[in-house]
């Protein structure tokens, strides 16, 4: 009879203070929540204000009858809605010390990367895949070198943006290689098809268009190389400084990530042409002419 009576009232008092716990935690939510999002409307104050030369671009495109001004204020627009989730998501995911959430990031990049340069090689069957896979071997690989060579630490705060960039850039690269190689080969076609009826393999027919495709695409980030820190200062070195690094700090971390660069670049465009053949050609050694009817 006591332990129920004692029951009772622990109960009664439990459900006294239960509005008062859930006013505090409402109340810490709230602060927590809206001390956050006030701060980041603050920041956006600036990158508002910078849109000034956007308009300026508009009005050029106008008065010159371009007819770029929907498309320009559409990007602008999606890029400030993309920067703004992707800001959140990575505040999420710099908070969490865990592996599964660098690696779900990371194949969400090559992901996308892999559909916007398949859709860069329309013509290519099987493009986004092609593209996709090519990015995240290249991609990949350099990752591992990274992390074997203890580069960086293993943690989101490093890994992400680094990958980041190595996806970019060999996006970029892929979709340029694989769009050139089947226009050169639809434009040549009568070449390869000679040196395919005098015994030649897919490879050896295709020799010269594969070079000049992987000479063209990777000409940029090589150039990119040689003249970086003397035309322009990179986004990583850039950020570096600003956030108050020493230049001489943010040297070193720009030559760790071109050399990525340049190694997971490469890695994938070359992939890539492997990878086309099976596309390009049928087992009996001859071009896949539907492959190459539309311009």
């Amino acid at each position: 009879m006591a332990s129920t009576i004692l029951s009772t009232a622990q109960t009664t008092q439990n459900l006294t203070l239960f509005p008062e716990h859930l006013m505090m935690i409402g109340a810490d939510l709230s602060s927590t929540d809206w001390s956050f999002l006030v701060e980041f409307l603050k920041g956006m104050a600036k990158p508002l204000a910078a849109t000034v030369v956007v308009l300026m671009a508009v009005v050029l495109s106008f008065l010159q009858k371009l007819g770029l001004e929907g498309e320009m204020v559409y990007s602008m627009v999606r890029a400030f809605l993309q920067l703004s989730v992707i800001g959140f998501v990575l505040q999420f995911i710099f908070t969490r010390d865990n592996v599964g959430w660098i690696v779900l990031a990371y194949l969400f990049m090559v992901s996308v990367a892999g559909y916007t340069a398949g859709q860069r090689a329309k013509h290519v069957p099987r493009g986004k895949l092609v593209a996709g896979v090519s990015i995240l071997a290249g991609t990949s690989l350099t990752m591992f070198f990274l992390v074997i060579l203890k580069v960086f630490p293993f943690t989101p705060r490093y890994i992400i943006p680094v990958a980041g960039m190595m996806v970019g850039n060999a996006m970029t690269v892929t979709g340029v290689t694989m769009k050139r190689l089947r226009d050169d080969i639809r434009t040549q076609i009568n070449l390869v098809e000679t040196a395919l009826a005098l015994g030649a393999t897919p490879r050896q027919a295709t020799l010269q268009q594969v070079k000049r495709a992987l000479v063209i695409s990777l000409s940029p980030v090589i150039d990119n190389a040689k003249t970086v820190g003397l035309i322009s200062l990179p986004g990583a070195m850039t950020g570096l400084i600003m956030g108050g690094a020493s230049p001489l700090e943010a040297i070193q971390l720009q030559i760790i990530v071109m050399n990525f660069l340049i190694g997971a670049s490469t890695v994938s465009s070359i992939l890539s042409t492997y990878l086309c053949w099976p596309a390009f050609f049928t087992k009996a050694y001859q071009l896949q002419t539907k492959v190459f009817v539309s311009a």
